[in-house]
Order: structure tokens, then sequence, then C-alpha cells
């Protein structure tokens, strides 16, 4: 398949046009309209620095459905002792400053640049976008971030510097997401780290059809609070 190059117009090609390594298109912009697009599509962009921007579309991809999010005996001790507490959308910059810390390679080199953060506050100021933090007394100890559109989350990427501050920070999410009547979690890649939640393969055709239904849930767009008692 060709990778697409992407002019100024807001459209992108069918995900189903992906190369076998997921690799969609390059070029274009990270303004608010056409990442929205690209979410409600299936793509996302990733890229390193002084690269071109890069949009993705991998076939399998990875999801989570909130129902089936799996806790370990570990973890489920750390929520009832409420060793961390969550909240959500109280520290984005600093949730997605520690994210692109974390994923920094050995030249100092991260996916997640200054103009992907800047373009991800603006999704957040917009309420798109939102933070989940796992606090350890007044420190950052974990968390991660991603967007929202409808009844799908996309996850982005997380940190932790503490050990379950990450997972908690997720278990708490997937809680609160199902209790909102969310229906998936992109996780985009397939990692062990996510496997061990719960997460799964779905083919690209499989997961296009359920985020399409998950789009016509009513958003829940802006500040999110986490509600109840979910970190327990």
């Amino acid at each position: 398949m060709p990778i697409f190059r992407l002019s100024d117009d807001l459209l992108f090609p069918p995900p189903e046009l992906a190369e076998d390594s997921g690799l969609l298109a390059v070029g274009g912009d990270l303004s608010q309209p056409r990442l929205l697009l690209a979410y409600s599509m299936g793509i996302f962009p990733w890229y390193s620095q002084n690269d071109p921007i890069l949009w993705w579309s991998p076939d399998p991809r990875m999801v989570l459905y909130p129902e089936e999010v799996k806790i370990s005996r570990s973890l489920n001790q750390t929520l009832r002792k409420r060793t961390f507490t969550v909240t959500f959308d109280t520290a984005f910059r600093e949730v997605i400053s520690a994210c692109a810390s974390v994923h920094r390679n050995g030249k100092g080199d991260t996916w997640i640049t200054d103009e992907m953060m800047s373009a991800y506050l603006r999704l957040h100021r917009s309420g798109y976008a939102h933070s989940v933090e796992a606090w350890l007394g007044d420190d950052l100890a974990g968390g991660l971030y991603g967007v929202s559109l409808g009844g799908a989350f996309f996850g982005e990427s997380m940190f932790t510097t503490v050990s379950n501050a990450s997972k908690a920070a997720f278990v708490s999410l997937v809680r609160q997401l199902d209790s909102w009547g969310f229906t998936l979690v992109d996780c985009q890649m397939t990692t062990p780290h996510l496997l061990s939640l719960g997460a799964r393969e779905v083919s690209r055709a499989e997961f296009l059809d359920q985020l399409r239904s998950a789009l016509t849930v009513p958003a829940k767009r802006g500040t999110w609070r986490l509600e109840g008692n979910r970190p327990g």
C-alpha cells in the first residue's frame, strides 16, 4: 500500500489503506480539527522529533473494554488501602511532561514532542483531552492522558515513578468510564503491561466498527472529576 501525503485539506485516506505496519499517511498538522477527525476515524499521530508527522492505524488494534479490566491481587490491595489519591484533570501539563520524560531515548528524543504537547494542551483546554493523576501525598507518582470522543477514550501515554501508581490511575479511569457508559478504551499498541490489565487485540475492521458505535454515545466534554468511591 502507498503512504499518503496529506495536503492542507482537512481529510485522511481510509484507515483500511494503511501499510502492514499501520502507517497510513505523512504530513498535515496537529490542529484541533485534524486531530479530532483522525481519532474519529481510528487514526493517531506518532513520530519522533525532527521527523514529519506520521499518522497510524495499526492492525491488529489493542483495546480494552471497561467491563473486562483485570485487577491483580496486589493492585486490588493498593486500591483498597487508598495508597494513592487519584484525580482527573488537575495536572494535565505535569502528566504529559512526565510521560515525555519517561519515553525519552538515549539521545534525549521522545515522540511526545513540544509540538505534540502544545496540541494536546489545546485539546485539554477545549475539553477533549484528559489526564488522570495518582498522588502519593503531595507528589505526582503516576498518571496518564488521552482523548475522549463519544463513548470512546483514546489512551495516549502513561508514566509511573512509584510501583502500581499508573495502574491505580488506569483502573480508576476505566471504572469511571464504565459508570459513564463508555464502551471502548483504545490502547493503540500491544504491550505486556496493557495485556496484564485486560486489554486485547482485535482486528482493525472490528475496532473501526466498534468505534463507529462508540461515537454515537453522547460525549462527556469538559473538565472531568472522579465520582463516587472509584479508587477503592
